[in-house]
């Protein structure tokens, strides 16, 4: 009996930012809807595959019910304003407008079922400039800004490693929904909520977007503490090609690293703004880190309370002791599970949930 035992979700989302939210809701109980076109939802046809099924589709999709419905017949409209009468939530991830096309807007929900929390998720929300324009999680991060500070020494932006707009649309609509489901439980009545992730990504800047959130100008990666800056918040090369972080700019990181390198005399620089004045320090921790391999770094770092890490590949990381002393890596059914990360007091050990075939129930 999970936490969303008896709530009930008709999921009309694809690909990452709504089966994210799902997925985290049936992981706790609820039973979650999914409702795919005829051919299925097409990460089902992403590459790689575990045991006949997307690795991908399966980590997002677990534990649901499929259903296949044509939402343009009456068959498929009809089967839908069933299944809408019994749910607590309705989640959906076109472009704004569809939904009210298909007769499946808010207000028609809400006729069908007053109840029910109703959640658009979509990249730039209903409304506004941007409304329409097509755009998946890159396009958002770059006109969110948050691509110019994801670049490299020479000021070259790169593709992120993490789709951070779809993730954060995601556990912004999970936070919102529930949110809804306890207002509901004092009034009675359900919500319609807008989940943009251009809106949900924006306020992760705050910590880095200082001067401009205040009306100045844009930050520069190489004159911030958090994006390259600083010497103890910044990537160094080791002898072997690979690459090591320092990632803590606490003052006493610093004072036990450089006193066990034998240069407290620039701990004072460690204390500085980020920027210019710091560039003596990097340059010394370049010309160091290249002196051992990334594993000797781990060994030497060993018995030292710095904040110090390896660079880990995926494979390497899911590799690491720690993921399985925490149960974050589970075998069913013949596939591969990340592990969710809620977990309350008193559960037994996490199961994952059967991934649907196409229109299993």
């Amino acid at each position: 009996m999970g936490k969303l035992s008896g709530i009930t979700v008709v999921d009309l989302t694809q690909f990452l930012p709504g089966p994210a939210m799902t997925v985290m809701m049936a992981d706790q109980g609820a039973r979650v809807i999914k409702i795919e076109p005829r051919g299925g939802e097409p990460v089902r046809s992403q590459a790689p595959f575990e045991n006949g099924q997307s690795i991908w589709f399966s980590n997002l999709n677990r534990g649901k019910e499929s259903r296949v419905l044509d939402l343009k017949s009456d068959d498929g409209k009809a089967a839908l304003r069933a299944l809408i009468a019994e749910a607590d939530v309705f989640v959906e991830g076109f472009r704004p407008g569809v939904m009210k096309r298909l007769g499946f807007d808010y207000p028609a929900v809400r006729a069908l079922n007053p109840r029910i929390v109703y959640c658009s998720i979509s990249a730039f929300g209903q409304e506004g400039e941007l409304a329409h324009h097509p755009a998946h999680d890159m396009a958002v991060q770059a006109l969110a800004g948050f691509m110019s500070v994801n670049d490299g020494p020479d000021g070259t932006p790169a593709v992120p490693g993490a789709p951070s707009a779809d993730l954060a649309a995601g556990l912004t609509a999970l936070s919102a929904v529930l949110m809804a489901l306890i207002g509901r439980e004092k009034t009675g009545e359900g919500d319609y909520i807008d989940v943009a992730m251009f809106d949900s990504l924006l306020p992760w800047c705050a910590h880095t977007a200082g001067s401009a959130i205040a009306g100045g100008p844009s930050p520069k990666s190489s004159e911030q503490r958090s994006l390259g800056g600083a010497g103890f918040y910044q990537v160094y090369q080791t002898s072997d090609g690979r690459h090591v972080v320092l990632g803590g700019r606490e003052i006493k990181f610093a004072t036990n690293l450089l006193t066990a390198l034998g240069r407290p005399d620039l701990i004072a620089l460690a204390e500085q703004e980020a920027g210019p004045v710091q560039a003596p320090l990097i340059a010394y921790l370049r010309e160091t880190f290249l002196t051992k391999s990334r594993d000797e770094w781990v060994a030497w770092f060993h018995d030292k309370d710095v904040a110090f890490a390896p660079v880990l590949d995926f494979r390497e990381a899911l590799d690491e002791p720690h993921v399985a002393q925490r149960g974050l890596l589970v075998e069913a059914d013949g596939r591969h599970h990340i592990a969710p990360p809620i977990r309350f007091a008193g559960e037994a050990p996490w199961v994952p949930g059967t991934v649907p075939e196409l229109g299993e129930g």
